[in-house]
Parts: structure tokens; C-alpha cells; sequence
């Protein structure tokens, strides 16, 4: 086990992740191949790499479950529906989570409160206050750990401030159940998409050398973007054209 958690802080530390720094991550769990306890090993491993001065964050959305049909949002134990190791990570001990009924964040670390604890202001997925938004105020990267970059929830923010024809759908209204047994009733304007597929890969078109890494962890291929890069290079094109990163969907 430590043999691993060495070599994927090797890994790390080749794709310019350090102590000190705040990391968003995408995940492909299968992809960094098969061992006992890889979700825990991989938690742990990136926890060490960043020490006690990084935050360590994965998306722990719940679109799927959570909808006009069956609109509450428990803290506690709606799960994540973007993969196995962002639903280990949100029961891992001292991980806290950001209040939304569709697109919450799990993190742990120095910056955890100042990127969770407004994500209930925001009446949209990827508002002001989501911690999407607030990643590049910090200098935050974002990882994708053998999924590639079109899962990349952070480009939502940035079409949020550009606001492109596809991005919006209904207006749903939501209970969430709050951890300290309270609950609120909310509406959300959610986002649409309906007959598109999201394009996000193409950032890598557009990034400069060094606003981004590829490589490797383990078995699965990685990649590495500044979060500040992403927003200013997403901003950038959409205002260009509003429908660069999307595909109409066969």
C-alpha cells in the first residue's frame, strides 16, 4: 500500500500538484487500475501531497436523483452520481459539503469553507458562490483522473456568466435537509443542454503550454488545468461564440 501511495504522489508531483495547493478532481476510479482499497488509497495518497495547507475537492452532484419528481436534497445521504470514488469521498472522516440540490462539492482542507459554505446562496448549478466559481480566486487547479476533460463541471460556471442560448432549463422547486436538521425550500433555474453534447475536451485546443499538464497516475492517463485559465479561456470563446464548447447531439 505505501509502495502506491508512493508512486501516485510521484505522479502527482510530475503533473505540478503540491503542498500548498487546491485541487479539484474528476474521476474515472476503474482507470488507475485494480488493488484493495484503491478509493481509500488514492484519498489518502492526494491528502498527503497537498498537506495540510491544500483543500481537496470532488463534485458530488446528484442531477440524476434529484429532479422535478423527486426534488429533496439530504446532505447527509443523497449520493453522488459521478462516479465511485466521488461517493467514497463524500463519507471520508472531516469532509464537509456544499449545500445544492444538483451540483454540490465535497472538499477537505485549508479552503474548504470559502469554497462550500455560499454555494446555498446561488439560485442557478454553477452560480457566484459555487465553489466552481471560486477555485480560480485562489489560484485552484482542477485534475481529471482518466475520465479526459469533458466531465469538467467548472466550465458550467463560466457559461453561467455568458449565459449561451443552450445553458438554461426549467425553474424547479427543492427541499433540502440540512445536517443540522433544519430544511429549506428553494427554487432553481437548472441548467438544459437538451440536444447537445457538451465539448469541454476543446480547452485543451485553446490553453497554453503553462496552463496545463498531461501525464499519468498509476494506470490512468491525467490531465492538470490552472481553474483560472479555464475561466478566462472559456470566456473567452464563448463571447466569440456562444456555442463553442457544444456539439448538436446525434
Amino acid at each position: 500500500m505505501n509502495e502506491i501511495v508512493k508512486q501516485i504522489r510521484k505522479d502527482l508531483s510530475l503533473l505540478g500538484i503540491k503542498k500548498g495547493d487546491h485541487v479539484l478532481v474528476h474521476a474515472s476510479l476503474n482507470s488507475v487500475g485494480k488493488f484493495p482499497y484503491r478509493a481509500n488509497i488514492i484519498v489518502q495518497a492526494f491528502l498527503d501531497q497537498i498537506g495540510e495547507e491544500g483543500t481537496l475537492l470532488m463534485p458530488s452532484l446528484s442531477y440524476k436523483t434529484v429532479n422535478k419528481a423527486q426534488p429533496v436534497f439530504d446532505e447527509l445521504n443523497t449520493a453522488s452520481c459521478v462516479g465511485a470514488l466521488t461517493e467514497f469521498f463524500r463519507t471520508y472522516p472531516g469532509v464537509k459539503r456544499s449545500i445544492h440540490p444538483t451540483h454540490s462539492v465535497c472538499g477537505i482542507g485549508s479552503k474548504s469553507d470559502f469554497l462550500l459554505k455560499d454555494h446555498l446562496l446561488d439560485e442557478t448549478p454553477c452560480g457566484p458562490c459555487s465553489p466552481f466559481a471560486r477555485l480560480p480566486q485562489i489560484g485552484g487547479k482542477v485534475l481529471f483522473l482518466g475520465c479526459g476533460s469533458k466531465p469538467n463541471t467548472s466550465m458550467h460556471a463560466v457559461e453561467e456568466q455568458i449565459i449561451p442560448p443552450y445553458l438554461f432549463g426549467e425553474k424547479v422547486s427543492h427541499m433540502l435537509q440540512l445536517s443540522n436538521g433544519n430544511a429549506i425550500k428553494k427554487t432553481y433555474q437548472r441548467h438544459g443542454f437538451k440536444g447537445y453534447e457538451q465539448r469541454y475536451d476543446r480547452l485543451l485546443d485553446v490553453l497554453e503550454p503553462a496552463e496545463y499538464r498531461t501525464g499519468k497516475i498509476l494506470e490512468a492517463k491525467s490531465i492538470v488545468m490552472m481553474a483560472s485559465a479555464i475561466w478566462e479561456k472559456g470566456i473567452k470563446y464563448l463571447k466569440q461564440d456562444p456555442f463553442y464548447f457544444i456539439d448538436r447531439a446525434n
